[in-house]
C-alpha cells in the first residue's frame, strides 16, 4: 500500500483559538456575525449530510451530476498527475475525478480536520493501493505551502464553498490559488448559480427543519466550546435572498430581548428582540462574473460546464 502522509501546518490549539478570535470579533460588532465553518462540529457534519439528500437542497446533486458527467472532460483539460483539494472533508466526490484521472500520481487533500483526513485517507488507499496521499491539516483560507508533487496540479475547490466568502475575502482567496499554480496548472472550482428566488430559500429552510438544526448547531458549539449559556430555543432561524448581493443570508434572529454570557470570553451579549446574527452568506453566480473574478486575480475561464437544469456550474481555469 502507498505511504500515507499527513503534514500540520497550523498549531494544535489553531481551532480553539480560532474560535475565540471569530466568536469575540463577531459578536461584538453590528450587524453580529459568526463564520458558517463553526457549523462542522461531529453533530453539525451530520446535519449537512442530511441536508445534502434533502428534496429542497440540488447544489450536491447537481454538482454530482456534472462530476459524473464531465469527469473524464475535466481529466482530458487538466492532465493532472496531482489533484489538490481544498476543504476535502469526506473526499466523497473527489472520487469521480480521482476515477477520470489515469495518469494521477498523487492526491493533497487540504482540511483542518485531522479525523477527516485520516478517514478519508484510509478509504481511499483501500480502493487505490498505488495512489500517493499527502494530507495537509491546514486552513485553505491561509497562506498553503504545498508538498513537492509532480505536476500538472489540478487545484480543486467544489461545493459551492467560494460562496460562503465575502467579494473581498473571494479576491484574496482567488489570488492566493493563483499563486500556488505553475505552468500547465489549473483550477476546478464550483460554484452555485443565481436562479429563481423561490428556489434558493427553499434550500435554505427546508420543510422538514433540518436546516434551522444545522444553523442553532453553530450556538451549541459555542456553548459547549466556550461556556456560553446560548439556549437555541430563544433564537428562529432565518434565510433571506439578498437581491442586490445576489446571495442567501441565514441568520439566528433573537425571539426576545436577551443576554448571552461567554465565562471563557469574559463576554457579556445583549441581543434585542428581532436582532439577527448573521451566520452564513452563500453567493450566487453568473458566468460572467465568475470570468471577471478570475481574471482579476490572474486566472483564465477555459471550460465551463453545468448540470442539465443550469443550476450549478463547475469552470477551469489556468493561469495567465
Amino acid at each position: 500500500m502507498s505511504p500515507f502522509l499527513l503534514t500540520r501546518t497550523l498549531p494544535v490549539d489553531a481551532t480553539d483559538a480560532a474560535l475565540r478570535a471569530d466568536v469575540l470579533h463577531g459578536l461584538t460588532r453590528h450587524p453580529k456575525t459568526l463564520p458558517p465553518k463553526w457549523f462542522y462540529d461531529a453533530h453539525g457534519s451530520e446535519l449537512f449530510e442530511e441536508i445534502t439528500r434533502l428534496p429542497e437542497y440540488y447544489p450536491t446533486r447537481a454538482e454530482r451530476e456534472i462530476l459524473v458527467a464531465r469527469a473524464p472532460e475535466i481529466a482530458a483539460a487538466s492532465g493532472a498527475k496531482t489533484l489538490i483539494e481544498l476543504g476535502s472533508g469526506s473526499s466523497e466526490k473527489t472520487r469521480h475525478l480521482l476515477d477520470a484521472l489515469p495518469g494521477l500520481h498523487s492526491y493533497v487533500p487540504v482540511d483542518v480536520s485531522e479525523s477527516a483526513l485520516r478517514g478519508a485517507a484510509e478509504a481511499l488507499l483501500v480502493e487505490r493501493p498505488d495512489l500517493s496521499v499527502h494530507a495537509l491539516i491546514a486552513d485553505f483560507t491561509g497562506e498553503l505551502v504545498l508538498p513537492d508533487t509532480p505536476g500538472p496540479r489540478l487545484v480543486a475547490f467544489l461545493g459551492g464553498t467560494i460562496g460562503n466568502l465575502l467579494p473581498d475575502e473571494r479576491a484574496v482567496f482567488l489570488k492566493s490559488v493563483r499563486s500556488l499554480l505553475s505552468p500547465g496548472d489549473a483550477l476546478l472550482l464550483g460554484t452555485d448559480l443565481v436562479k429563481d428566488e423561490k428556489v434558493l430559500v427553499a434550500a435554505y429552510d427546508d420543510a422538514a427543519g433540518v436546516t434551522a438544526a444545522f444553523n442553532k448547531n453553530v450556538l451549541t458549539v459555542v456553548d459547549r466550546e466556550l461556556g456560553a449559556d446560548f439556549d437555541p430555543a430563544d433564537f428562529d432561524h432565518v434565510a433571506l435572498w439578498d437581491r442586490r448581493q445576489e446571495w442567501i443570508e441565514m441568520r439566528l434572529q433573537a425571539r426576545r430581548a436577551l443576554t448571552v454570557k461567554i465565562p471563557g470570553l469574559d463576554l457579556v451579549v445583549p441581543f434585542e428582540a428581532g436582532e439577527g446574527l448573521r451566520t452564513e452568506v452563500s453567493a450566487k453566480f453568473r458566468k460572467e462574473g465568475i470570468s471577471g473574478e478570475l481574471a482579476t486575480a490572474g486566472l483564465r475561464l477555459s471550460q465551463w460546464w453545468t448540470d442539465s437544469a443550469d443550476r450549478f456550474a463547475l469552470s477551469l481555469a489556468t493561469a495567465v
